[in-house]
């Protein structure tokens, strides 16, 4: 039997789509062979190619001056490219900082604004806490005027903390400043404006498909003031200009990705996709305030994260045995990250709503 999981990533897969992708696994169209043997080059995998392209665009209404992405290196090459790419001469780069993924997007800017074979000349950080338990109030924020970018983490999976919670609530915005952010554990987890930003990173692992695939959705006429002086790899224009295809893409990858954007739309989009994920967070939420000497948030209840909730029981002890009886019920992944330890349940697209109640109920009944 399968079992529940509710992994941080990677995630788990919608059932649907890997049992197609087991129908289709050695013999795709009738080709008689995988997806996975077919070249890149191909008009049998480039339709592949172009379905999930489009379908991420129809999917987001994204307009024709933004450039949607396949790239490689995860979230984590993104960290260092962002800046290569747009940090110059007199400017800065602002970086807000709720968590451990903010952090480390900014420690890879200060690696690039401090290279003397660069032209960054200055990076303002801000805004970080020693415990991470709310989102910082972005409104309250001044941006320099000289700031090449904003960038923010719209969910941070290690302490559970996201913008945006309550229902219509708004993303940051800063004016004209151009905003990046990097949604790797929250794109396609509910409707958002694309155009509110220049630059959208998010690596596929959560809710889009397996490892090793990036989606990003970039205004053009910001990829296009992007440095020239990178080698052609490193220069997002160059993935746009041949459509994410300037070398081989992680092809199975992609091809995952289009079955989950077709299960995202046969489930009604990202409307009903939203309405499912603040249903499975608030069973979670709601068993945790049932038992307030047993299971405790440190988040602030308007930044609680709907895709990782985080908890901790009195002892170690107690959330070792909480992860074992869970493991004994078929519930795995529910371990915290090793930097923080406690207990994160992560609800991304693939957990059912059927699930999240199961967890809900054995936390009713887990007793000290």
């Amino acid at each position: 039997m399968r079992v529940m999981n509710f992994s941080a990533g990677p995630a788990g897969l919608p059932l649907p789509v890997l049992e197609r992708a087991k129908e289709e696994l050695l013999d795709y169209a009738g080709t008689g062979m995988s997806i996975m043997e077919q070249s890149h080059r191909g008009k049998m995998y480039e339709r592949v190619h172009n379905e999930a392209l489009e379908a991420i665009r129809r999917i987001l209404h994204i307009p024709d001056d933004y450039a949607v992405l396949f790239l490689q290196g995860g979230a984590s090459m993104q960290f260092s490219q962002v800046p290569l790419n747009f940090l110059s001469k007199g400017n800065i780069a602002y970086y807000i900082v709720n968590g451990t993924w903010g952090e480390k997007a900014r420690d890879e800017a200060r690696i690039v604004a401090t290279r003397e074979d660069t032209f960054a000349i200055e990076l303002a950080s801000t805004l970080e806490a020693s415990t991470y338990t709310r989102a910082v109030d972005w409104k309250s924020l001044t941006v320099p005027s000289n700031a090449a970018y904003v960038h923010f983490t719209s969910n941070e999976t290690v302490h559970g903390i996201q913008y945006a919670v309550r229902a219509g609530e708004a993303l940051p915005t800063f004016g004209g400043t151009p905003v990046i952010c990097d949604m790797s554990s929250d794109m396609m987890s509910r409707p958002i404006d694309v155009t509110k930003f220049d630059f959208i990173y998010a690596g596929a692992q959560k809710n889009l498909g397996p490892s090793g695939v990036l989606i990003a959705v970039a205004k053009r006429s910001f990829l296009a003031s992007g440095t020239k002086s990178l080698p052609k790899f490193l220069q997002y224009r160059t993935h746009d200009d041949s459509a994410s295809l300037y070398n081989t893409p992680p092809t199975f990858a992609i091809y995952l990705v289009r079955h989950v954007l077709s299960w995202i739309e046969e489930q009604g989009g990202l409307t009903a996709v939203d309405a499912t994920n603040r249903t499975k967070a608030q069973f979670i939420y709601d068993a945790i305030a049932a038992q307030p000497e047993v299971f405790h948030c440190p988040v602030a209840k308007n930044s609680r994260s709907l895709m990782n909730v985080v908890f901790r029981l009195p002892t170690q002890a107690d959330e070792e045995r909480f992860i074992k009886e869970a493991q004994g019920h078929h519930m795995v992944g529910l371990k915290g990250h090793r930097s923080v330890g406690g207990i994160r349940v992560s609800l991304y697209n693939a957990v059912s709503t059927s699930d999240a109640k199961a967890l809900a109920e054995f936390m009713g009944a887990f007793r000290l």
